[in-house]
């Protein structure tokens, strides 16, 4: 007992260092491998810009994302998703899985779309209920899940707090269109002031400006229509780039495909109308993400006016790519090439280098366990990926010691000419074996744009390897999946 003046001090002196001592840890569990310079009292806001069909080549021409992320974050150089489809990558970016964990294998019905998502319980465990459960406001406007009409049934899924989800009619073309406003639906018909893309984001700085004074943090999820087809440009934008061509790389028409499988060498060498068409569509998906690129400084700006951009990180990146004239194939996307798999992400916020890049391979799936630990939130035992949080900092794992392959899946859905395949992408190799017993396999190194299939000519030891690890891939689990 601290019975005397003096005693009662020491005593008192003991508390006080046992106490910082508890804080102490205590703290350091709250911000585990948060980037340096995150503040360990206030949790962080964040925006996740989500686009549609952005293959990563494209973003070379939006200057605010240039001046105003790039310059000013990190870039993940080698970012990549594991099922190059919209509603695939969608729900593995909702949830941290693989698509043959979470389900939704297409965009349609039976096995794929918002139905599949809704009516099999995998709202109920997303990132947003997860960071609602911490204490975040939570607001989605633009795209939620192909095949989401808005009123099936008209409310709201689990964890978000504010809800403006397009419904498809219209939507792809960013006119004349219904939103689900908080369970109720309005009609968007006022052309240009109803532009899409301008309503997603008049919708953000509208929430982040109402929300203003109020401590909790917030997370916004910001999903355009563009620039996937038909990609129509905002009228202030519909004359930009007007003599810019599709990217002509070495794949380009490519002139020999007999070493590809039976479903590229069917494709006959692009016409010059093809090729036209392709230019056409190119300039208008670069016309198209320039209203994107207007949302993101409208955002940044504001969120800089109210103090809020130093403990705020943005995030922007795509559900897929898409490939235009590589290897013959006119516009689409859904295969394991990497115009195709491979897309833009870049991180800007507190204590992430600024005008870096980084080159592990990183996933869509990586996304939500990310959000959750920035948030304080515990990602669920069945999540498939890795947090990029300590990649998000200045002492960052080596390549080595990260992630060194990845799965890539597709299934066969509505008027696709891709055959199901699984496919297993190392730092490397791109390995491929498609349902109808074909194989592809490439040499990143030596042959980037994979040109040249050597899977006839390779070591039948590393055939046999790279099948294997593949296998193990297409069946694992939450922890099973995670191995580096």
């Amino acid at each position: 007992m601290c019975k005397t003046w003096f005693r009662r001090l020491r005593c008192s002196r003991i508390i006080f260092v046992v106490a910082a001592a508890m804080l102490a840890v205590i703290a350091f569990w709250a911000i585990g491998s948060a980037p340096a310079g995150l503040s360990q009292y206030s949790k962080p806001n964040i925006v996740f810009i989500l686009t549609d069909d952005l293959d990563a080549k494209s973003i070379k021409y939006l200057p605010r994302l240039r001046s105003l992320m790039i310059d000013r974050g990190t870039t993940f150089e080698h970012f990549f998703v594991t099922n190059s489809l919209c509603c695939p990558s969608r729900a593995s970016i909702l949830t941290g899985q693989y698509a043959h964990n979470h389900g939704v294998l297409t965009n349609q019905p039976s096995n794929g779309g918002y139905r599949k998502f809704h009516y099999t319980g995998k709202e109920s465990s997303t990132i947003a209920t997860w960071l609602k459960a911490e204490g975040y406001r939570t607001m989605l406007a633009g795209k939620y899940l192909n095949g989401y009409r808005g009123a099936e049934p008209l409310g709201v899924p689990p964890g978000w707090d504010e809800w403006y989800a397009a419904r498809e009619d219209g939507a792809y073309s960013n006119i004349f269109y219904y939103i689900n406003e908080n369970g109720r639906l309005v009609g968007y018909f006022s052309w240009p002031e109803d532009y899409l893309t301008d309503v997603i984001a008049r919708k953000a700085t509208d929430f982040i400006q109402r929300t203003a004074t109020d401590t909790r943090p917030f997370f916004l999820y910001l999903a355009t229509y563009a620039p996937h087809l038909p990609a129509t440009p905002a009228p202030r934008h519909e004359n930009e780039f007007p003599n810019t061509t599709a990217p002509r790389s070495p794949s380009f028409n490519e002139e020999d495909i007999g070493d590809k499988p039976e479903w590229v060498r069917r494709r006959t060498l692009l016409t010059p109308g093809e090729i036209r068409e392709i230019d056409d569509l190119y300039r208008r998906r670069l016309q198209s993400l320039l209203a994107i690129d207007d949302m993101i400084e409208r955002i940044i700006r504001l969120l800089e006016v109210q103090n809020q951009l130093s403990n705020t990180f943005v995030f922007f990146t795509s559900d897929n790519g898409f490939h235009m004239g590589e290897h013959r194939l006119t516009p689409g996307k859904e295969t394991a090439y990497e115009e195709d798999i491979r897309v833009p992400l870049i991180v800007r916020g507190p204590g992430v280098p600024a005008g870096r890049t980084v080159e592990q391979l990183t996933l869509n799936i990586d996304l939500a366990p990310t959000f959750a630990e920035l948030g304080g939130a515990r990602s669920p035992e069945t999540v498939d990926g890795l947090s990029l949080v300590p990649l998000l900092s200045t002492g960052v794992p080596s390549v080595n010691a990260w992630r060194k392959e990845f799965l890539v899946e597709h299934w066969m859905s509505g008027q696709s000419e891709v055959p199901q395949h699984s496919g297993l992408r190392t730092q490397y190799y791109l390995y491929v074996e498609y349902v109808t017993g074909e194989r592809e396999l490439y040499d990143l190194r030596t042959d980037p744009f994979e040109l040249k299939s050597m899977h006839d000519s390779a070591p039948r030891v590393l055939i046999r390897e790279l099948a294997e690890r593949l296998d193990a891939l297409r069946q694992c689990k939450a922890a099973t999946c995670r191995t580096r």
